[in-house]
């Protein structure tokens, strides 16, 4: 029996439920901006295609400045009522927000399989993630607000397309609990119809929050700039993340900014291979598209031949394909470890940065084939792209410094401590890493030095949830770290009023809060 897309799981039915749901968002041919707390029909609308098969999908109607600094205005406007509610009623409203988005879970997931191809199972653990995340400030902000109060202005959120639930609206719930007005922007590559069925039951609860869909070129300035904003919360690329920043340098604004970096394995002196297959495994869901994903491997040349059986199985074994195909109607969604990566375009360029690799000297350790993929009959595959490994990258190579933010993974040989530092630092500062080694002094010794903010000793490390931190260093990052309490700091001032230092990573001084 051929495959087909499981019964209840098209992209008619997705939009339809999310359009149910949510009815004063949707039109009958587009979807709305939010703006001073009404659905309006202002933007250029446009058509976007999904990864999974190409298909042509409604895309955001995209606003223009003017548009979005009105919107701002109205924000703030907001934002001098809501920073006066109670922290009680701020508390039931996020509250019932939460409770609400938890009653769409499977629409929300069955959208961001769409939108931005997550398989099934790791578009619910998107959704959960935010609303266990919110659930646990909800108990905890009694204790992280004592003594602190809310910005003088609303929080701007940039937030890149991979995680629009667990990242986005986690932070923006946050936000609103610890008396901020949230503005918000809809990434251009995907996640807009989530993100405005989420937006629109979180201003059902009562919630000040504002979204609005756009360029980032046309909207930057309106977003990062206005008067009487009170923070920027960015997530996304170096290059995006140095202009917001140069922007903000002359504000004095609170800033979070979230780049990337070439998050790295070192392996020395280290012999458990069955426990690192299992991590390098889980390590390629979502095509590694994800900031803390680990698509570096430098490896003591003397452990090359053991890391090769290690490595090897798992790489060729990796699966991936249509995420919602079945052979019978009763059958589960699949389990795949990803699915396409987030368009087409995406995909012909991890192609091309293959064949650079191998141009310039590289050795093709590992190439899978499309033929791996589960598929539709006839289906578009542009968008998915198998995995592949290229052994001693050559230096001039365009990913040598940077990451692929997909399944194109390297690997460098070194023979001594000092390079395998220098490898696991060649991107001037990165947001995890982690050493494989049974020798435990080793690893405290060579954690000191490699410029990540998590290094795990034999595992990975993640963003974390609730209590834990998470910052990056060097480029990776810049302005305040998050999550736990300083989540809420960074979007919170001392009663005094007087500015105060944050835990982050500023230009003029570095803190960094015990993150082991």
């Amino acid at each position: 029996m051929s495959l087909h897309i499981k019964p209840g799981t098209q992209w008619e039915d997705a939009v339809r439920a999310a359009a149910d749901i949510a009815p004063e968002a949707y039109d009958f041919d587009r979807i709305r901006n939010l703006i001073g707390g009404e659905w309006r029909r202002v933007g250029v609308h446009g058509e976007a295609s999904t990864p999974v098969d190409g298909s042509t999908i409604s895309g955001p109607p995209r606003v223009d400045f003017d548009t979005a600094q009105e919107a701002v205005r109205d924000a703030c406007a907001e934002h001098r009522e809501w920073s006066r509610v109670e922290l009680d009623e701020r508390r039931a409203r996020v509250t019932a927000a939460v409770d609400a988005l938890s009653e769409a879970r499977d629409t929300l997931a069955l959208l961001l399989v769409w939108e931005i191809g997550k398989p099934w199972r790791l578009a619910c653990a998107d959704v959960d993630r935010a609303l266990d995340g919110a659930r646990w400030y909800v108990e905890q902000i009694e204790r992280q607000i004592a003594g602190r109060r809310p910005l003088p202005g609303p929080v701007s959120n940039i937030a890149s397309w991979n995680y629009p639930m667990s990242v986005q609206i986690h932070a923006e719930l946050v936000q609103a609990l610890a008396g901020n007005a949230v503005v918000a922007k809809t990434p251009s590559q995907g996640g807009f119809h989530c993100l405005t069925v989420a937006h629109a039951l979180m201003r059902r609860a009562g919630l000040p929050v504002t979204l609005l869909s756009g360029l980032g070129s046309q909207l930057g300035d309106a977003l990062i700039r206005s008067d009487g904003l009170g923070a920027l919360a960015f997530v996304g690329g170096r290059a995006n993340g140095r202009k917001a920043a140069v922007s903000l340098a002359d504000t004095g604004r609170r800033h979070i900014l979230e780049q990337e970096g070439l998050n790295a394995w070192g392996i020395w002196d280290f012999h458990d291979w069955d426990s690192l297959a299992r991590h390098l495994k889980k390590g390629f869901e979502y095509a590694k598209q994800r900031c803390t994903a680990y698509p570096r491997y430098v490896v003591q040349r003397s452990l090359f031949a053991e890391f090769l059986q290690a490595y090897l199985p798992v790489i060729s074994e990796v699966s991936f394909g249509h995420p919602l195909a079945v052979a019978s109607d009763d059958d589960p969604l699949p389990e795949l470890d990803y699915s396409p990566v987030i368009h087409a375009t995406k995909a012909r360029q991890l192609d091309e940065q293959w064949r650079e690799s191998l141009q310039g000297g590289g050795i093709p350790l590992y190439e899978g084939s499309a033929a791996q993929g589960r598929f539709l009959p006839g289906q578009d595959t542009s968008a998915y792209v198998p995995p592949r490994c290229v052994l001693a990258p050559p230096t001039n190579w365009s990913l040598h410094h940077s990451e692929p933010f997909g399944p194109l993974d390297s690997v460098v040989l070194v023979d001594t401590e000092s390079e395998l530092l220098a490898a696991m630092n060649a991107s001037n500062g990165s947001l995890v890493a982690s050493v494989a080694t049974d020798d435990e002094q080793l690893f405290e010794r060579l954690s000191e030095e490699v410029q990540a903010f998590k290094v795990g000793w034999n595992k990975p490390r993640s963003r974390g949830d609730r209590e834990e931190f998470f910052g990056g260093r060097g480029a990776s990052w810049k302005g305040a770290f998050v999550g736990g309490d300083l989540l809420v700091a960074a979007v919170t001032l001392g009663a005094d009023g007087l500015e105060e230092k944050l835990y982050g990573n500023f230009p003029s001084y570095n803190l960094y809060p015990d993150t082991a």
